[in-house]
């Protein structure tokens, strides 16, 4: 793993997710390393020619900027994080995510999280005196296996929904994104989550074109068929019920 220590000009920025006013990244890059990563794209402006997954830039001024920024930012919502995942491994090290949440809760701005990791429990002592928060966790597959070959740096299913359970006892809004729509058994992952959820957001994303290699190496091509996808959709909002599930 390339591991760089930079300086960055801003940290809250403002986002085009629905939902969300602003994001904050304090991470450039992923060590999870997912196949059908959309935050590739950030390769084009941060000059970076590594394979995606093999480098992480530590923006280790953030909590810095942030302080700053808050100071004249209106008061909205704020995602943590949109193109990086703020609970990677470097975040034991690094603290940059619980250093910002520390300031996003002095000010009280309404927060989401979307994370992979476990981690994301250290940080509960100031998750739990926020105002309004969620935490979400990406769940695209109930299978292992899978996992093992779209997400290879990614925690284990079960360990994010231990997490999920976690947070869920300890009063804190959860969510769980399905995105993209790996191969998988939908009522099992229906089964596992529904009773640690609000919600569940489900996405097919657009990955087909760093994945369809993979799929047909599987021998699963019918999984980046739009109506093959949509019947999938359908059997989890019939086992987890549809006022919950909510397609993105």
């Amino acid at each position: 793993m390339i591991i760089r220590e930079v300086q960055a000009k801003s940290i809250l920025s403002k986002s085009g997710i629905p939902g969300a006013d602003y994001c904050i990244n304090a991470y450039v890059g992923c060590s999870h390393a997912c196949v059908y990563c959309y935050a590739t794209f950030m390769k084009k402006y941060t000059g970076h020619t590594e394979l995606w997954g093999t480098f992480v830039d530590v923006k280790v001024n953030a909590a810095e900027l942030l302080r700053k920024q808050m100071q004249k930012a209106k008061r909205g919502h704020v995602m943590v994080s949109s193109v990086t995942d703020a609970y990677q491994p470097l975040e034991v090290k690094y603290r940059l995510t619980r250093q910002c949440l520390e300031i996003l809760l002095e000010h009280q701005f309404p927060v989401g999280i979307l994370t992979k990791s476990p981690l994301v429990l250290r940080d509960l002592d100031i998750i739990k005196r926020f105002d309004e928060i969620e935490v979400g966790l990406t769940l695209s597959t109930d299978d292992e296996k899978m996992r093992k070959i779209f997400e290879p740096g990614a925690p284990p299913i079960e360990a994010r929904i231990s997490t999920l359970r976690t947070l869920k006892e300890q009063g804190v809004k959860t969510y769980v994104f399905v995105g993209p729509m790996l191969p998988m058994n939908p009522a099992v992952l229906a089964e596992k989550i529904g009773r640690y959820t609000d919600s569940i957001l489900i996405s097919r994303m657009n990955y087909v074109s760093k994945t369809a290699h993979i799929f047909k190496k599987l021998g699963m091509m019918q999984w980046l068929e739009k109506g093959f996808a949509e019947e999938i959709k359908t059997r989890i909002r019939k086992s987890l019920g549809h006022e919950k599930v909510i397609d993105c």
